[in-house]
């Protein structure tokens, strides 16, 4: 899922991919199905260090998982989000108890799509380009567990129409549309013409830190998006600031 090409069907492609990897009892040849689907969604945080380099995987605001395999970095040194299926260990004596939550196997991970917003200007600055420039191709939002905001990320779980055409589609966050309110931001598509009758899940994740700071409070974050009934529809999360950006 590390573009949009090969992820339009990146939920489906990547809960059916696991069971490729997924143990065998001992007794038979049934596949262990808690490996096929992901324990949660984590931001992958890579450390480099001159004593060595490794990741912890943020679970949600408060908890970090501490995986016990952590001989390399999965993305090298960028910071993304991902789906995991994990199994919990026993903490090592070396790791800091009061700084990570669990420890962890990692079985399997899969990286999500993780880009920046793009910073508008005010309708009558960008003049109301938006739509021409990012697209308003409509897309239906999943209100589950994989849509959140959490560790200054908004990740969005939505399908939309799009068929097996090798069409890239693009998908943008944009910020600073509304003078009023900094935490408004609108979800965009653009299918680049693929608009057939087929549907499609995909998942996406923005990193919120150009937002301005919540000073840590708690605030609402207003997500608009293009709906298939032809007009905009919102969503609202509580969103705070992550405290290290």
């Amino acid at each position: 899922m590390k573009n949009w090409k090969s992820g339009i069907l990146a939920v489906t492609a990547l809960l059916a991919l696991p069971s490729l990897q997924s143990c065998l009892n001992d007794n038979d040849y049934d596949y262990d199905y808690s490996l096929m689907m992901p324990s949660a969604i984590v931001t992958v945080k890579p450390v480099v260090s001159e004593d060595r380099d490794y990741f912890y995987m943020q679970l949600n605001d408060e908890e970090k998982l501490w995986p016990v395999d952590n001989g390399n970095l999965p993305y090298d040194e960028k910071e993304v989000r991902a789906f995991v299926n994990y199994t919990e260990t026993d903490m090592p004596d070396d790791v800091d108890k009061e700084v990570y939550s669990k420890a962890v196997k990692v079985n399997w991970m899969d990286s999500i799509l993780t880009k920046k917003p793009v910073i508008c200007g005010s309708p009558e600055e960008t003049g109301n380009n938006a739509a021409s420039e990012y697209g308003s191709d409509p897309v239906a939002l999943y209100i589950d567990w994989m849509t959140n905001v959490e560790d200054g990320y908004l990740t969005i779980h939505f399908y939309t129409r799009g068929g097996n055409t090798g069409i890239k589609h693009e998908l943008n966050l944009l910020t600073g549309l509304n003078p009023d309110d900094p935490y408004e931001v609108y979800f965009k598509h653009n299918a680049h013409g693929d608009n057939s009758y087929s549907y499609a899940d995909g998942i996406v994740a923005f990193r919120l830190e150009d937002l301005p700071d919540t000073q840590g409070e708690t605030v609402n974050l207003t997500l608009k998006f293009d709906s298939f009934d032809g007009g905009t529809k919102t969503v609202k999360f509580e969103y705070r600031s992550r405290e290290d950006w």
